[in-house]
């Protein structure tokens, strides 16, 4: 029975990365996939930065949520950039792509930075998330203006 499940267990360990690479071997639906991931983060930034601004009152545990789905989502976009992807309907400048590691490396200093805003935003110092929110933006904005097509 145990070698029944560590087979199943194996069995999906190496499919899952493959139905992965599968899912975006089209490439209309890579561009969905990551512009649905960027729209969603975007909206729980564009929340946090009501905080930030004054716009909105300060709810820790909105902007702590807030925080935490940025979190997950910016892991996400990233392995949909493949090459095959550089449609009409993708914003992506081709510098994605010829700059690779350029571009890796933004988006890794983007997800170290909203692994800080999470931090800020689990502390409750609203001074913290201020400047934490700061930090990420610069990195959100510095992807688009390398890599992104207004």
């Amino acid at each position: 029975m145990k070698f029944a499940i560590a087979t199943a267990f194996a069995a999906v360990a190496i499919a899952a990365p493959l139905s992965s690479y599968a899912q975006f071997q089209n490439a209309d639906a890579a561009v969905k996939y990551r512009q649905g991931a960027f729209t969603v983060m975007g909206a729980h930034f564009a929340s946090i930065g009501a905080v930030v601004k004054g716009e909105k009152p300060y709810d820790k545990l909105s902007v702590e949520q807030d925080a935490a789905v940025i979190e997950t989502l910016a892991k996400l976009p990233w392995h949909a950039f493949t090459p095959n992807s550089a449609t009409p309907a993708s914003k992506a400048k081709p510098e994605v792509w010829s700059e690779a590691d350029k571009f890796k490396a933004g988006a890794e200093k983007m997800q170290a930075e909203t692994v800080k805003l999470s931090a800020a935003a689990r502390s409750g110092d609203l001074a913290a998330i201020k400047a934490s929110f700061g930090a990420t933006a610069q990195t959100c904005k510095a992807c688009h203006d390398n890599f992104r097509n207004k």
